[in-house]
């Protein structure tokens, strides 16, 4: 028996539905789920800013970070509990449902008050005690694979969310460490369609933090829609050049509606609904 048993090709595929204001969000195989926003909540107009942009371009899920795992402690670290308070305003004036991080298990209760997703982080894949609480909730989890993970080590990540009950396991290929240092991180594209081979859970791929660079999230997203991908996670801000993180690997409003309308191309040539 593969040592990921609950998270195994055995099953079905499974179909994530996600509630919101304007109605239920599918992300599973024959979908194409666009999750989209800035990479951090910098203030209450900022984020009600991006949420009314990406909506209006078609995205199904805004996405913002409170908690901010920064690799440098004098980096914007996110505004915590307020950034909570600006997504519940976002989520309530745009009926998107949200995606949010947690670092902390100190912190998932508060997080879980507002998020509609919870996101582990590629730093927090294998922060069991974080995960063991997590599969006691009811929430689905973009699970995000650690920077110097192997498959099995991923998906042996989604097993124990799985574990203590929660099925609701939400895959995110973001790119892994290696020798390549002229993108931010090697995209592992091949990961898809062998995600797909092994496993029942949908797969959804980080283009933004994949590469690192703007000019490059377009070609990456399309390929991974192609690849078999149920949907992209793209970082998207108003005016990058400004954000307080991750600026220069996200999209502005035109080339995000730009990436939108290639993407639709493609996921109707695979069949998918977006």
């Amino acid at each position: 028996m593969k040592p990921y048993r609950l998270a195994s090709r055995e099953d079905k595929d499974t179909i994530i539905e996600v509630h919101s204001g304007e109605g239920t969000c599918s992300i599973g195989e024959g979908y194409c789920t666009i999750i989209a926003g800035p990479c951090a909540v910098e203030s209450e107009e900022s984020i009600l800013t991006s949420a009314r942009l990406v909506k209006k371009l078609g995205a199904h899920i805004l996405r913002g970070g409170a908690f901010k795992p920064r690799t440098s402690p004098y980096s914007f670290p996110g505004l915590g509990v307020e950034g909570l308070r600006y997504l519940a305003s976002a989520r309530k004036e745009t009926g998107l449902p949200i995606v949010t991080e947690v670092l902390d298990v100190r912190d998932v209760d508060r997080v879980l008050e507002i998020a509609d997703i919870v996101q582990v982080g590629s730093r927090n894949m294998q922060n069991f005690p974080l995960l063991r609480e997590l599969s006691h909730q009811r929430v689905p989890v973009l699970l995000k694979r650690g920077f110097a993970a192997t498959v099995e080590e991923w998906l042996l990540a989604a097993e124990y969310l799985m574990s203590g009950g929660n099925r609701q396991v939400i895959l995110c290929e973001r790119g892994i460490r290696t020798f390549e240092n002229s993108t931010r991180n090697t995209v592992d594209l091949g990961v898809v369609p062998l995600i797909k081979e092994l496993s029942h859970l949908p797969v959804v791929v980080d283009p933004s933090h994949a590469t690192g660079k703007w000019q490059l999230v377009r070609p990456i997203a399309k390929a991974a829609i192609a690849a078999g991908a149920d949907g992209l996670m793209i970082e998207v801000h108003h005016h990058p050049e400004t954000a307080l993180s991750d600026g220069k690997q996200s999209l502005t409003g035109a080339n995000f509606a730009r990436l939108m309308e290639e993407v639709k191309s493609i996921a109707h040539l695979e069949g998918k609904i977006i």
